[in-house]
């Protein structure tokens, strides 16, 4: 199994959502946090006063495959929340040694 962690930006939450939907993923956590990467913020003005925005709100999204079907969701994930232009966000891929699901006790891929 694999776990996917994808950080976007907010407005694509439901892009990547009906992509997933689409082939198959039945469920995934997504929370609101916030980042910065090459972005590096950007300024805005308040009455008057110019700060830096250091962190950027971004959502990160959470889920747990089987994996034979990784390479789909990744590519869902990329095709609907790229938008060409910097702070599109990051994919990250890593390995689920063992998954519960507490109600029922089933493991691994039947936990999924």
């Amino acid at each position: 199994m694999k776990k996917i962690e994808a950080i976007i930006k907010p407005f694509k939450l439901d892009d990547v959502r009906e992509a997933l939907s689409e082939i198959g993923v039945a469920g995934m956590t997504a929370t609101e946090v916030k980042g910065f990467g090459r972005q590096k913020g950007h300024t805005e003005l308040y009455r008057g006063a110019e700060y830096v925005v250091d962190f950027l709100p971004k959502v990160k999204l959470e889920l747990v495959v089987s994996d034979d079907q990784e390479a789909v969701c990744v590519e869902a994930i990329t095709n609907a929340a790229r938008t060409g232009k910097i702070g599109d966000g990051k994919i990250f891929i890593s390995n689920v040694d063992r998954a519960i699901r507490i109600r029922t006790g089933e493991e691994n891929d039947d936990a999924v």
